[in-house]
């Protein structure tokens, strides 16, 4: 508003050329019924007057409100919040640390495996041995111990073993060492993916709770406006030089202007609350004022979108997509490894005790096996083939992933051009209605202008600061996205985005 402000000490001719008459402005005072409402209303109008971009207008004296409070949360902070807080994330993280150890547990498969085991076994047996008066040891075999478990029919026998296995050759345990390696990247990048929706979905209802408290301040400002606008018209209407029509129609701009309170304060309410759950902090978004418009300027070169679309190959759905093509075809290649031969190699060592002594033993072994398949019904066949149109399914996501993504950058810069033309116009808008405001102030003074031209022009400037403010908001959503679609999201886009909404808020 300091611009604004020089530009109503420096053009007072531009606001009413031709028409700022002495004589004419003091007869239209004196003889127009509303004089009299219309100084009082004025005296109202510069006590209570509201405040634009910091400034009030119309005063050439009036100083910037300055509100201790009005500085902005930070908007990295918050993201950092987010990443520790949300719960959602957090189970990513841990699926993804769970995906990684599938790597050890397939490479485990190719290590010797090592047991050792003990036992202890009760038999009692009925058989040719047990009860037979030939076998017995006390009457036939001289009283010989050796027989006596044999004949009675218990044993008790004290086994342990150790064995040792080795898989000497198994392409399909070494490929789902590599199907393991690739799952396990794609894991991370679903947690990348996950941290970029997070940190746009923070950047968002940060940009709303930020366009719903400055809209708040100015839509509190335009209700004053209006409120002294339903009294000029009420008073008109009691004078009877006014009409119902137009009281009607100030009650229904003040009617509206309520609502649209009540509306933002409920955006306002839902982006603080999602900040919160995402966060689990409650920011405040204090301060209604902004800076001087007319003075913001937005970095462009948004035209050429060819660098833009090259870069969506690292954009990190398209990433994903084509780790999750790996995937696919590390999985067939395990799938195909089922019609190869394994050899596995096996040694051991057990010793048994028993109250039989025909029954203990000390046994050392060594087996080599070699297993191939012939046939299992065709059940590898289909197998093979399940896995290859897998991977013409993960082909085809990672093909719509790069489709989208580089549509998502088309979008973006063609929404960004637009952005910047929309508050260029409207910046010039601003300026143009400041003027137009200020001539209806100057107007109104020699009794050109009625009090009403003044706050309806008032009320239009609030209207277009609002405008201004969500344009400005939709560019950074833009730029934001933009950053995203290409993979070069990062805190420094945070930052350049707080240090814009810092210039807007002056």
């Amino acid at each position: 508003m300091g611009q604004d402000r020089k530009l109503w000490t420096t053009l007072p001719g531009l606001l009413l050329p031709g028409l700022a008459l002495p004589g004419l402005a003091l007869a239209a005072q004196l003889f127009s019924p509303l004089a009299a409402a219309q100084t009082s209303m004025m005296d109202e109008v510069d006590a209570s007057l509201p405040a634009l971009n910091g400034q009030t207008v119309a005063s050439n004296e009036a100083a910037p409100v300055v509100d201790e409070d009005a500085a902005l949360p930070s908007l990295p902070r918050l993201f950092a919040l987010a990443l520790q807080n949300d719960a959602d994330l957090t189970s990513q993280r841990f699926e993804a640390e769970a995906a990684a150890q599938d790597v050890p547990m397939a490479q485990a498969a190719l290590k010797p495996q090592i047991q050792a085991s003990a036992g202890y076994v009760y038999q009692e047996s009925d058989n040719y041995y047990t009860d037979n008066p030939s076998y017995n040891p006390d009457n036939e075999l001289g009283g010989n111990d050796d027989y006596e478990a044999r004949y009675q029919g218990t044993t008790r026998d004290q086994t342990w073993q150790v064995q040792l296995s080795q898989s000497l050759f198994s392409l399909e345990r070494w490929r789902k060492v590599g199907k393991a390696e690739a799952q396990s990247d794609a894991a991370e990048l679903k947690v990348a993916v996950g941290e970029r929706d997070l940190a746009l979905q923070v950047a968002e209802a940060y940009l709303d709770a930020f366009l719903a408290s400055r809209k708040l301040g100015l839509l509190d400002s335009k209700q004053e406006s209006l409120n002294l606008q339903v009294k000029q018209a009420s008073r008109a209407y009691d004078l009877g030089v006014g009409n119902r029509i137009d009281l009607l129609e100030a009650q229904s701009r003040l009617d509206q202007a309520v609502a649209d309170t009540v509306s933002a304060q409920n955006e306002l309410d839902n982006a603080l609350s999602l900040l919160e759950r995402l966060t689990g902090e409650l920011p405040r978004f204090s301060g209604a004022t902004l800076g001087d418009l007319g003075e913001l300027t937005l970095p462009g070169d948004w035209d050429d979108a060819d660098p833009w679309l090259e870069r969506t190959i690292n954009n990190v759905e398209v990433a994903l997509g084509k780790q999750q093509m790996k995937v696919a075809d590390a999985e067939t290649d395990v799938r195909r490894a089922g019609h190869y031969p394994e050899l596995d190699l096996t040694v051991g060592y057990s010793d048994r005790d028993s109250n039989d002594p025909f029954r203990e033993s000390k046994d050392a072994s060594a087996n080599l096996r070699l297993s191939v398949p012939l046939y299992e019904g065709g059940y590898t066949s289909a197998s093979v083939r399940q896995g290859e149109l897998s991977q013409q399914a993960a082909k085809a996501s990672y093909t719509n992933a790069l489709n989208l993504a580089r549509q998502e950058v088309r979008q973006r810069l063609r929404g960004l051009r637009g952005d910047e033309r929309q508050i260029e116009a409207l910046k010039r808008s601003i300026e143009s209605s400041n003027l137009f405001l200020q001539a209806a102030e100057k107007g109104e003074q020699l009794g050109l202008r009625d009090l009403v031209d003044v706050l309806d022009a008032r009320a239009d400037l609030y209207d277009l600061r609002i405008q201004f403010v969500e344009v400005v908001r939709q560019y950074l959503l833009d730029r934001l996205n933009l950053q995203a679609a290409v993979g070069d999201l990062g805190t420094q886009d945070l930052v350049d985005t707080m240090a814009l909404l810092s210039r807007v808020t002056g």
